[in-house]
């Protein structure tokens, strides 16, 4: 900012310029929610040492031109590029010029800092933090209750795997009059275990059509039928003295799952403000591992994963989607949805004011709803999508972010820690339960960082230390046999990895997508989000355990060249997303033709 670009002269006349008066006083960006300036005194905020300037009386220092404002022991000297405020004094006015974003004069939650290396003036930016509404709150939690349903039955059959399988192979030998052979056995229970990851793979192709033709809510409530419908059949399938309904009970969640995992976070995002849309969406992984570690727990011989107890313990998700039932009916429909899918704009401004509680905040983000629904259109085929140019990005960047997320040990590590640990440990169960408690813990810490760090940074640093962890594991389990003493860390490696995996990867790879894209392709972006992270899942348990029995502890190699892989994508392509609105982050792709982001100077990729 250059204060008068030709140097000021005070006291040209008889009479002294007087600064920010007009006739009878100068109000500097008076609006409904802008501060007065210039009172009887102008004070300019403070700093740490409490700088005023305008005292009584107002001494304007002159040297060679240039207007220097007397400090404490230092003069001041504001000279900033043009692209910065411009005061500027003529007899009439003083005019204040102001950017897009509205700069807002003294009104800092921080403090006015003068920094005298040249000198800068920074202002803390004012925060409008949207109020947490009693609606609000209720709509996100009744959401993520379908994620802790989907997180216990991952977590449920790990500890009971050898009761359950007793259960098969009586069941076999009372219909064959012999036991079942091993290799059967081996392979039904791979069967049993990976089908819920298979059935949640075909359900996400059906995430687009049940968002866009039932809403965001109303969708969520439908697909909680299946749900019910695979716990309940599960549950049966001891009194009916059959595992193949238990197969079929775990395949009809896992359509639950991927059509669940893409809705649940879909509807989080578009209705929480912007501030916290992030440790929100984030709250959905806190449910997956609160689910998680619960099913471990609920699965211990202590508890109720017994020969005469494990059929009620595969029935206790129907109580959160019991719940869930009497919950979600009373939420509001997605805003987004109403006004852009549906074109009802009352609607979708009912639905704001019963979420924000404001209708000022209602009012501009109707605003900016309209200015998305400026440069799209209402719905999006998914040939369309993959050949609209913009996409292109957000699409390979979802496709690396949810692949590098899957395949880069986590799973393998939770799916198969029990059997880790149990060549070094003689209590590997509980230790599979560490596990659990550190997955649950560090997802908790990553809704409080999420605002804050924003998602580049937390990815980058989850998956560079992904990989350091794996190339660690490697090295950990080749000396295993030789220094005994090295299993203490492999359990401390195995902390580190699933920690890193929450503070990032984790989380953000299930709601990333829904902030890349706009409105008509989210729901086909959400689609391919829950496919790729399913489809991820299901492929690493099939060949994880050939792999591991071929290459031993060298399959962390691969899972290391996974987790650089999305690093340095994640790195070059990655915009950060925290604190922008859903028509920001579109605009930034659609003015993106051809170009890498890293090599676009006004891009918001390291911020």
């Amino acid at each position: 900012m250059k204060v008068c670009q030709e140097p000021l002269k005070v006291c040209q006349t008889q009479e002294h310029l007087e600064v920010c008066q007009i006739q009878e006083h100068l109000e500097v960006c008076q609006t409904q929610e802008h501060l007065e300036v210039c009172q009887e005194h102008l004070e300019v905020c403070q700093t740490q040492e409490h700088l005023e300037v305008c005292q009584e009386p107002l001494k304007v220092c002159q040297t060679q031109g240039h207007l220097e404002v007397c400090q404490t022991q230092e003069h001041l000297e504001v000279c900033q590029t043009q692209e910065h405020l411009e005061v500027c004094q003529t007899q009439e006015h003083l005019e204040v010029c102001q950017t897009q974003e509205h700069l807002e004069v003294c009104q800092i939650q921080e403090h006015l800092e003068f920094q005298s290396f040249g000198l800068d003036i920074t202002f803390s930016a004012w925060k409008k933090v949207s109020p947490l509404t009693a609606v609000l709150l209720g709509s996100i939690l009744a959401t993520v209750l379908g994620s802790l349903q989907i997180g216990y039955h991952s977590g449920n059959v790990n500890a009971p795997a050898m009761v359950i399988q007793d259960f098969f192979n009586a069941t076999w030998t009372v219909r064959n009059d012999e036991p079942m052979p091993n290799h059967t056995l081996t392979l039904l229970w791979s069967l049993s275990v990976s089908i819920k990851d298979f059935g949640a793979l075909l359900g996400s192709l059906g995430v687009r059509h049940v968002a866009v033709a039932y809403g965001r809510r109303n969708s969520i409530l439908i697909v909680n039928l299946l749900s019910v419908l695979g716990a309940v059949l599960m549950s049966v399938s001891k009194a009916a003295e059959s595992f193949e309904v238990l197969i079929v009970g775990r395949l009809v969640f896992g359509l639950f799952c991927g059509l669940a995992m893409s809705l649940n976070p879909l509807y989080i995002q578009e209705v929480s403000p912007t501030n916290l849309r992030g440790a929100f969406a984030t709250l959905n992984q806190v449910a997956f591992a609160s689910g998680i570690f619960i099913g471990m727990l609920a699965g211990l011989e202590t508890a109720l994963g017994t020969k005469h107890q494990w059929d009620l313990m595969l029935s206790l998700s129907l109580v959160p989607a019991l719940l869930q039932y009497l919950l979600l009916p009373f939420c509001p429909e997605s805003p987004p949805y109403l006004l852009l899918s549906r074109g009802q704009e009352a609607g979708a401004e009912a639905a704001l004011l019963r979420l924000r509680g404001d209708p000022d905040r209602v009012l501009a983000e109707l605003e900016e709803m309209k200015e998305e629904a400026s440069h799209t259109r209402a719905g999006i085929s998914f040939c369309q999508f993959f050949t609209k140019a913009c996409y292109r990005k957000p699409i390979l960047l979802v496709l690396v972010i949810n692949l590098g997320s899957q395949l880069s040990g986590f799973n393998a590590i939770v799916n198969y820690s029990t059997k880790m640990f149990q060549d070094s440990f003689s209590e590997a169960k509980y230790l599979t339960l560490g596990v659990g408690a550190v997955n649950m813990t560090f997802t908790v810490v990553a809704v409080f960082l999420m605002e804050k760090a924003g998602r580049r940074k937390l990815l980058l640093t989850g998956f560079i230390s992904i990989a350091v962890c794996n190339l660690l594991l490697t090295t950990v389990d080749a000396v295993l046999t030789l220094v005994p003493e090295v299993r203490y860390l492999q359990v401390l490696l195995v902390f580190s990895l699933v920690s890193a995996y929450e503070l990032g990867p984790g989380p953000i790879s299930w709601f990333i997508a829904a902030e890349l894209f706009d409105q008509p392709g989210r729901p086909v972006a959400m689609a391919l989000t829950s496919m790729f992270n399913w489809g991820g899942k299901f492929v690493l348990a099939l060949i994880f355990p050939p792999l591991l029995k071929l290459w031993g502890g060298y399959v962390y190699l691969l899972f290391t060249a996974v987790a650089l892989t999305a690093f340095c994508v994640t790195w070059s392509r990655m915009p950060e997303t925290k604190g922008r609105s859903f028509n920001d982050i579109a605009e930034e792709f659609r003015g993106a033709e051809a170009i890498l982001l890293r090599n676009k100077s006004h891009f918001n990729t390291f911020k």
